[in-house]
């Protein structure tokens, strides 16, 4: 009996350690994963490696299915997001049930700062695209992170003016520009590659109703005016979402009415 009592006090030893092997492995990827988030969000590059070790070590990684809601108008979000992969919308649905998208985040793109600035419940809805690593940081937390690295603070506040920018060069493009000339300057603002001479391919990354709500339209007038483009031989509608721009210069005239 006492060699079978010395046995199983051994094996319990022994699954003790592989249990806090286990764990501290654990904790090691979920630090080596929330660090990857930090490195690459511009509100934290400025910090040195070991700060972005801090601040990694307040972070919290959390997975969206899409489609997943994360927060919804006038909820109690009291973090501020950081998206590592993936794309999360920002959006608002009026009274009608009509919805329109604010921006589209990326890698990089953080969210949650206007309740952390101003303590006002958000009024838009944060939704997954596709699935989607987030990092999280709790209000309390990055209140001390400022208080530490003022940098942060600096690039959120500079963060927020570009997006303030943006908003009002899109309001007064829905004031004063027709539909053709917001989709020619939303064309041309995505990543493109080159796939012939003068010739650049770009990808929709949104559903055409989708890029309706982000362009303050409707998704028969955006199929109308792709296909206006396509017979006057400007793009070239591929498989997919894939678009051929073919003529760079007219896209571009198009614009000049923003």
């Amino acid at each position: 009996m006492a060699v079978v009592r010395l046995f199983m006090e051994d094996k319990g030893i022994a699954e003790g350690k592989e249990d806090l092997m286990h764990t501290s492995i654990a904790t090691e990827k979920s630090a080596g994963a929330n660090e990857l988030c930090v490195s690459r969000v511009p509100l934290f590059q400025s910090l040195s490696y070991e700060q972005q070790l801090e601040v990694a070590g307040v972070a919290h990684a959390i997975h969206l299915d899409r489609a997943e809601v994360f927060y919804s108008a006038a909820s109690n979000n009291s973090q501020l997001l950081v998206v590592h992969t993936g794309r999360v919308k920002i959006s608002r649905t009026n009274s009608n049930g009509h919805e329109q998208i604010i921006r589209v985040l990326g890698p990089g793109d953080f969210f949650g700062e206007s309740a952390f600035l101003t303590g006002i419940s958000p009024e838009n809805d944060a939704t997954a695209l596709e699935d989607a690593q987030l990092c999280v940081f709790r209000h309390a937390d990055l209140a001390q992170l400022i208080q530490r690295h003022a940098s942060i603070g600096l690039c959120m506040l500079q963060d927020v003016s570009r997006r303030l920018g943006e908003t009002e060069s899109r309001l007064a493009a829905v004031i004063s520009a027709d539909v053709s000339s917001r989709l020619a300057d939303y064309l041309l603002s995505l990543p493109a590659v080159a796939s012939a001479e003068r010739a650049l391919e770009v990808v929709l990354p949104l559903a055409k109703k989708d890029i309706a709500s982000l362009l303050d339209t409707t998704p028969e007038s955006i199929s109308r005016q792709l296909r206006s483009l396509s017979e006057a031989r400007v793009i070239v509608q591929g498989r997919g979402n894939r678009i051929t721009l073919l003529d760079i210069d007219a896209l571009s005239e198009l614009t000049n009415a923003l």
